[in-house]
């Protein structure tokens, strides 16, 4: 039987070059994407990082769809009552169109996930040694990379955090300025980090020196994560969430994560509107689509959440969501593997663990995860996401798509509007991540450029609207790939894509 085409899309070329090289080396797409999450906690700075959390939908051409959640836990196992009182503090973020404030600090770190998430789903699906899986990441972070405008743009936009400790100066802001688009930056500490867990002489975070020193620095420093948080984390694996739209069959992140879910909620209301008989961009189109999204966010406010059994029915899962700076890749191998992974680290909590070169997330510091008060949850609940790797099947079992995607809230609209374009008007892959976007927030539509003067009047009579003059990276970053046709990176976040020769 012939070989298929291996095809990767991601947030930078790095990204997809690491896991395209694996695959060439013989790995499969496990391989790959375990390469292409430390390669993109290298050259997507502020996006992710082995310090934060995430998840994979792993498809294997001969087994069973897997959800491996990876995401963080709440912290302070082992603490009394009096000792879990949050400690960080605010710093504003300024936006292009408005300034916000995210909370940082050593309080503000939960149970990281990524590096043990890759670890685990490595020794589970991987095909290659760990050893030759990271030796192309440790060379990169040794020999340097150019940083990207993308990159350089996340940078400068959170310099606070990124330069709030000496040794995060010292990578982004070496002689004394921050890093600037063009500039090379190492990370030696990263590359060194990375070479003892290639000889085995070191389980990262988890146990050991490092996870004591850790602890120690959180005892000190008025931080909640604990040596008993780190050695008692363990990724969990899930069934996925299957919902269908137009005959095929969506696969996403089930609960206690919510983002899949509402992703399936949206889809079974637009479902209910015929679109197949319009054009793309019409007045319909946009009217029908802007009252579909406002009225998931009606439901969702109202505590209703999609299953499959009982349509819009069922309550959603109160719990906290984290839905920040994030990153995605979609891989599938030559063998027809397929894995659709999205990982994040919040803003970055500042705290570069020492010797590592590695900074730890911020997601107990973000308010929208707490609506119940900071730190409300037990120790060592997982912490919900709006996070949806996703995958879509025809009814025989074929892939069609491969998606996922970056962007806080606006990951679920993300997802929706590109299954849609593709689903219901036969967009090319290419066309329906690169048609504009719109995304209502709970109070007006913000619509991005390319729609007809006509649909931005309809939409401008039926609720608040907010036009944006470019397309941006507030809406999101899909990244997607069709096997045997190719892939797609969103420019919204500088994605690229790669397919073999």
């Amino acid at each position: 039987m012939s070989r298929g085409k291996a095809i990767v899309a991601a947030g930078h070329p790095l990204v997809c070059n690491a896991a395209m090289e694996i695959m060439e080396a013989g790995g499969n797409c496990f391989d790959a994407v375990v390469a292409a999450g430390l390669t993109g906690a290298l050259a997507e700075p502020g996006l992710t990082s082995l310090g934060g959390g995430g998840f994979l939908l792993a498809h294997p051409c001969n087994g069973e769809t897997i959800l491996y959640d990876f995401f963080s836990d709440t912290p302070g196992r082992g603490l009394t009552e009096q000792e879990l009182e949050p400690h960080f503090f605010p710093i504003t973020v300024k936006f292009p169109s408005c300034d916000q404030i995210f909370n940082i600090g050593m309080g503000s770190v939960a149970v990281p996930g990524n590096l043990l998430g890759y670890l685990h789903v490595h020794e589970k699906l991987g095909r290659l040694s760990l050893r030759k899986i990271l030796q192309p990441v440790i060379k990169l972070a040794r020999d340097g990379i150019r940083l990207k405008q993308q990159q350089a743009y996340v940078l400068n936009l959170l310099y606070p955090i990124m330069t709030l400790n000496v040794e995060g100066r010292k990578i982004y802001a070496p002689n004394g300025s921050l890093l600037q688009h063009g500039d090379m930056f190492h990370n030696y500490d990263f590359a060194n980090f990375l070479e003892q867990l290639a000889d085995g002489r070191s389980r990262g975070f988890y146990d050991g020196p490092l996870a004591e020193k850790i602890a120690e620095d959180m005892h000190d420093r008025q931080g909640l994560l604990t040596l008993k948080d780190l050695r008692e984390y363990r990724v969990i694996e899930r069934r996925p969430l299957e919902a269908s739209y137009r005959g095929v069959r969506v696969f996403t992140n089930p609960s206690p994560s919510f983002g899949g879910s509402l992703i399936a909620l949206t889809l079974q209301l637009l479902e209910q509107q015929d679109f197949t008989k319009l054009q793309w961009g019409t007045n319909d189109h946009v009217k029908g689509l802007a009252k579909t999204l406002i009225k998931t966010d009606e439901l969702r406010e109202a505590g209703m959440n999609f299953n499959p059994d009982v349509p819009i029915k069922a309550r959603l899962q109160n719990g906290r969501t984290f839905s920040r700076g994030t990153t995605h890749v979609s891989i599938v191998d030559h063998d027809g593997n397929v894995a659709s992974m999205t990982t994040s680290n919040g803003e970055g909590s500042g705290y570069i663990v020492p010797g590592t070169g590695i900074m730890l997330n911020n997601m107990m510091g973000e308010d929208d995860l707490h609506p119940e008060g900071f730190h409300a949850c037990q120790p060592g609940q997982r912490v919900a996401s709006m996070m949806s790797p996703s995958v879509v099947l025809d009814q025989a079992g074929a892939i069609q798509l491969v998606i996922g995607s970056g962007g806080s809230k606006r990951i679920r609209t993300a997802i929706v509007q590109v299954l849609s374009n593709i689903f219901d008007f036969k967009l090319n892959l290419n066309q329906a991540i690169n048609s504009p976007r719109i995304h209502w927030d709970g109070k007006t539509i913000h619509m991005e450029p390319g729609y007809s003067q006509s649909a931005v009047t309809t939409l401008d009579k039926l609720v608040p609207l907010t036009p944006w003059t470019i397309q941006d990276i507030y809406f999101g970053g899909v990244h997607a790939l069709i096997p045997g046709k190719g892939g797609v990176g969103d420019p919204r976040r500088g994605g690229t894509a790669m397919t073999s020769n």
